[in-house]
């Protein structure tokens, strides 16, 4: 299943994309569908997927990061691995739909992409082990977790860094996990303008999927709608010798194996 959001003459709309074609769904929201109503009720005849304006596939209770969850993106940033996860939080303005656009704020002069495998959860995990985590994961989609880069180094939380207006742009739409198939087996792409700069697999990552999860239900309880963006690998503006970080008019592109892939531009506030 690739559950989706996007925009109807009478507002957001949940909807199937199969092939070419989004098939409307009767469901108030993809929230209802991933915390279990099955998405069989269909609200009218299929549309061409690219007549229809993608938003964000959910809009989650409660998003949080990963910091420094490849061991190469750790070096390039001058940091030792950690020795457990790293969490940060993520505001509910953050959420952006797949094409943007992400405004570039007057309060940070270091803009920068971080191309992340984002997990929904489906089902209330709490203090579950890792064994069983994955049964908890609804699917998985693709995220930007756009970074500002002189406030993440300058202040001691993280919420500015993070949390600017529309930082994570995140979608197209969520492949359902059966679908997605072994989290830790996906190619995840970034371009800058053209430009590849990111090429790892998932299967790099310090901590897997299924011990995000598990590490985080024993912080809080995750429901369903919940979101974890699991680290970025190594290819990041910051990481490069001259920084290079993103400017009004750069256009970046994320693409993960069976996941799709989001496009989305820089603008001037």
């Amino acid at each position: 299943m690739r559950l989706c959001s996007f925009r109807a003459p009478d507002g957001l709309r949940p909807g199937l994309v199969e092939g070419d074609r989004v098939i409307p769904l009767v469901a108030p929201s993809t929230q209802e569908i991933i915390a279990g109503d099955p998405p069989v009720a269909r609200a009218g005849e299929p549309l061409p997927l690219s007549a229809v304006v993608l938003e964000a596939p959910v809009i989650p209770g409660n998003a949080f990061g990963i910091g420094l969850n490849y061991r190469a993106h750790a070096a390039e940033t001058g940091k030792e691995p950690p020795s457990e996860p790293v969490l940060f939080a993520k505001m509910r303005g953050t959420v952006n739909r797949p094409s943007g656009p992400v405004i570039h704020p007057e309060w940070t002069r270091r803009l920068d992409y971080e191309g992340e495998l984002g997990v929904v959860i489906g089902r209330r995990a709490h203090r579950v082990p890792a064994a069983r985590a994955l049964d908890h994961v609804f699917g998985y989609l693709v995220v930007d977790d756009v970074s500002a880069r002189d406030r993440q180094a300058s202040e001691p939380q993280w919420i500015r860094a993070k949390s600017g207006w529309g930082f994570m742009p995140m979608g197209p739409w969520i492949t359902s996990a059966d679908e997605a198939g072994d989290p830790q087996d996906m190619r995840i792409r970034t371009w800058v303008n053209g430009e590849l700069r990111q090429d790892t697999s998932t299967a790099d990552m310090i901590f897997p999927v299924a011990e995000l999860v598990s590490y985080a239900s024993h912080v809080f309880p995750l429901e369903p709608g919940d979101l974890i963006t699991t680290g970025t690998p190594q290819g990041v503006g910051v990481g490069m010798d001259p920084m290079r970080f993103l400017a009004p008019g750069d256009i970046v592109r994320i693409e993960i194996d069976r996941l799709g892939a989001i496009e989305h531009e820089i603008l001037l506030p």
